[in-house]
């Protein structure tokens, strides 16, 4: 998937109730709408779910202009140029690397 396609979905960001439940529910403070923006502004694609059904999707990596790191599983829907925004997270460090790139090995 190219982050390009992300980009261009971006005028019509449609997030999911759960995606909206978990922004608000996060651990580590609440995430706002302006911050995932953000972050989908700059980020970059470091997982892709191609078999995702209805729509392939990809975990988004970025910072927030603070530097809060925040991992955006989304679906882009290129022929009606909307993004779905399916969940978005402040990784945990205790899963993932320092970066927030990968995940630890248990």
């Amino acid at each position: 998937m190219d982050y390009e396609e992300v980009r261009r979905c971006l005028d019509d960001c449609r997030f999911t109730d759960h995606a909206r439940r978990e922004m608000e529910a996060e651990p580590f403070g609440v995430i706002r709408v302006d911050e995932v923006l953000e972050v989908l502004e700059r980020g970059e694609i470091i997982e892709e779910y191609p078999e995702d059904q209805p729509y392939a999707s990809c975990l988004v990596l970025g910072r927030t202009a603070l530097g809060r790191p925040l991992h955006i599983v989304c679906a882009p829907v290129p022929d009606e140029r909307r993004l779905i925004i399916i969940t978005t997270y402040h990784p945990d460090p205790r899963s993932w690397d320092q970066e927030f790139r990968q995940r630890r090995q248990i």
